[in-house]
């Protein structure tokens, strides 16, 4: 009877993980088909890659167009990430102000962000994801003429991870990362990084169930899926990196919707190198989940969604307001 038991609550962590993980693909909630992103594919390191790419309809000729990054979580997709945004996503913002977006995929719809003993191809292969995202800036700044100033990313989970990844490794080439729900891979802070400033802004929950807010194990207790600093050794990383004050400019937000029990302060790091700054969104009692997004899974399995900031507005406006200089 006792293995019987082990076996069932096994089995039932495994496919809570696994709805979980598609949940954050965007699976849940299916919108119209944009007609201005298309499907491609690209050969990096020998492996055909797929992405998608919202093209503004009335880009014009000779522009100069920043480039975005949204990265999709653990199990899921460019296509779901897209889709799973509220109104309109960053697609808004590119109609609007002449922004490429893209929205890439993963191998095996997992991207490898530097975290060891994660059982997943990504990781376990050594995917070379950083050399896809070089690929992938260098293809486009050729054909779209992209600003080298403004190319950003951001993303959930996984692919929050990534985007510190990304900044560790090729901050020649992005200007400024948003990671939700995601904290630094406890295996990227020993790398051999640039002196390059990079401008960040995360944003995270203090009740986060599967990245937790003090570091450590990432995932559920029997399916561990690597090691993060806590969110705020995170962003101490940053600012001393960056050379920002030590002290922040701190601002309770309004508490817009009191029904949802979150509420979430803002610490900004100024006078960073270059006019970097690293501005740490906390969402208290907020867990696993995209700011004003959907409560994609209960409560009790991802934890609360805030709606007191809208991420997708939130995010925008520190990449506005963050070029590389």
């Amino acid at each position: 009877m006792k293995d019987r038991n082990v076996w069932i609550l096994s089995f039932a962590v495994i496919a809570t993980s696994m709805v979980i993980l598609i949940s954050l693909s965007g699976c849940i909630r299916k919108v119209p088909e944009d007609p201005h992103t298309v499907e491609r594919t690209i050969i990096s390191d020998g492996l055909l890659r797929t992405y998608r790419i919202h093209i503004p309809p009335n880009l014009p000729e000779n522009s100069t167009p920043a480039l975005l990054f949204v990265l999709h979580g653990g199990g899921g997709t460019g296509e779901g990430m897209e889709r799973s945004l509220t109104l309109g996503g960053f697609n808004t913002f590119s109609d609007e102000q002449d922004v490429l977006v893209v929205y890439p995929d993963g191998i095996e719809k997992n991207w490898n962000d530097g975290r060891t003993n994660v059982s997943d191809p990504a990781h376990e292969q050594q995917i070379d994801d950083v050399g896809f995202f070089t690929l992938l800036i260098e293809n486009l700044s050729e054909e779209f003429s992209v600003d080298p100033n403004r190319i950003f990313a951001t993303g959930i989970s996984n692919g929050a991870m990534m985007s510190y990844r990304l900044a560790i490794e090729l901050p020649e080439k992005i200007a400024a990362i948003a990671p939700v729900a995601g904290a630094l891979p406890i295996d990227l802070v020993s790398f051999n990084r640039s002196n390059i400033p990079i401008s960040v802004c995360v944003l995270s929950g203090t009740q986060d169930p599967l990245v937790p807010w003090e570091g450590g194990l990432v995932g559920f207790p029997r399916n561990p899926r690597g090691i993060v600093l806590s969110v705020q050794d995170s962003v101490m990383y940053w600012v001393e990196h960056n050379n920002c004050v030590n002290t922040p400019n701190s601002t309770l937000l309004p508490d817009s919707d009191p029904k949802d029990k979150t509420w979430v302060q803002q610490d900004i790091y100024s006078y960073g190198q270059n006019n970097t700054e690293v501005v740490l969104y906390t969402i208290y009692n907020g867990g696993h989940t995209w700011p004003d997004g959907l409560q994609y899974l209960p409560e009790s399995l991802v934890g609360r969604t805030t709606h007191d900031i809208n991420a997708n507005n939130v995010i925008w406006d520190f990449f506005l307001t963050h070029p590389k200089e």
